[in-house]
């Protein structure tokens, strides 16, 4: 089950209350104030989690709550600080405070920790309160109440390059040609239900450097942008990419016309967002070993004077093409981003 939008609600935990307390032991009769403060209550804390990929946990078990903070005791006893609560989320989600509709929060780094909400400080015990004047302080502080708060979570997928095409286009096969991951396959029309995601691995070395994460994004119709079928579901999950693939049925297996779907899928990646046109984008043309590939095929590129990769996830055909482009492409759109850092859309 595969989830990228639920609501929780959180709560830190409360600060422990100061204490009033007396020194009273045999030959000290005036042994003054000895109250200890109250505990600090725990946090509620974002981590980012690589190994997570999607809202599962949170969906069955919406309500996250730290422990309070001890109460001050006496001997100048503090109390003990609460235990904060450690909320484990996929890369990628960003956080929105359910009653302004504002998003204060953002996970987009492994081990990266955000405090949601902060746990409330101790009270003081009377102990605080002695002066010279005043020696026998009979009060103490409250301790103060943890924050809370309604938050929903929504899961953009992070990868490198983002899978577009519509239904059949076979974004499915393209990802198990290049990855290790293995999506649902079939031989008629049918759209996945949730993002793919894959990782290509090249030969020159295991680094970072030389492995691109593909997402198949679950496939695109028309009028996506007015929500209607995956809807906005579908389209949140590239706006993080940094490469945009525009996979094309070229056979036209299902009775459409290849110049046709690309004008589809650029005017709903507009209506949606207009800066999603402006990520760089690769076109690759699929089932080029169909009759009628060919002719399409040319026939496009007669319309649209674009760079088009021809492949084929039957025979294999402009496979290793395609995966030595994805490489340059990206790694030149690294090094910007290290030039100069900025978030993604």
């Amino acid at each position: 089950m595969f989830v990228d939008e639920c609501v929780i609600k959180v709560q830190a935990g409360d600060g422990g209350r100061g204490c009033v307390s007396f020194r009273r032991e045999k030959y000290e009769p005036w042994g003054g104030p000895n109250g200890g403060d109250g505990g600090r209550g725990g946090d509620v804390v974002l981590v980012g989690d690589d190994d997570t990929n999607n809202l599962i946990d949170c969906r069955f078990r919406p309500h996250w709550k730290a422990a309070h903070g001890g109460h001050g005791r006496g001997k100048d006893c503090n109390g003990r600080e609460g235990r904060s609560v450690l909320l484990k989320l996929p890369l990628g989600t960003v956080v929105i405070n359910a009653e302004t509709g504002q998003a204060v929060a953002e996970v987009v780094e492994d081990s990266q920790r955000i405090v949601l909400c902060k746990g409330g400080n101790g009270g003081w015990g009377n102990t605080r309160f002695k002066s010279s004047t005043h020696r026998a302080p009979r009060h103490a502080n409250p301790g103060q109440p943890g924050e809370r708060g309604t938050y929903r979570l929504i899961l953009k997928s992070i990868a490198d390059v983002g899978l577009v095409g519509f239904p059949n286009a076979g974004k499915s096969s393209l990802i198990t040609r290049l990855t290790q991951a293995r999506p649902r396959i079939a031989p008629y029309p049918f759209t996945t239900l949730q993002p793919q995601i894959g990782v290509i691995e090249y030969a020159e070395d295991s680094s970072n450097q030389h492995r691109l994460q593909i997402a198949d994004i679950p496939g695109l119709i028309g009028g996506a942008s007015e929500n209607r079928g995956l809807g906005h579901r579908f389209l949140r999950h590239i706006e993080r990419c940094r490469l945009l693939l525009l996979l094309l049925d070229m056979a036209g297996s299902d009775g459409r016309d290849p110049r046709d779907d690309y004008a589809t899928l650029r005017r709903e990646l507009e209506l949606y967002d207009p800066a999603l046109l402006k990520k760089p984008r690769l076109v690759v043309a699929n089932k080029m070993d169909l009759a009628g590939a060919a002719a399409n095929l040319a026939k496009f590129r007669r319309r649209h004077r674009l760079k088009i990769i021809g492949v084929s996830c039957v025979t294999g055909i402009g496979l290793p093409e395609l995966r030595n482009e994805l490489l340059k492409r990206v790694q030149v759109l690294r090094a910007r981003e290290k030039k100069s850092p900025s978030p993604r859309v």
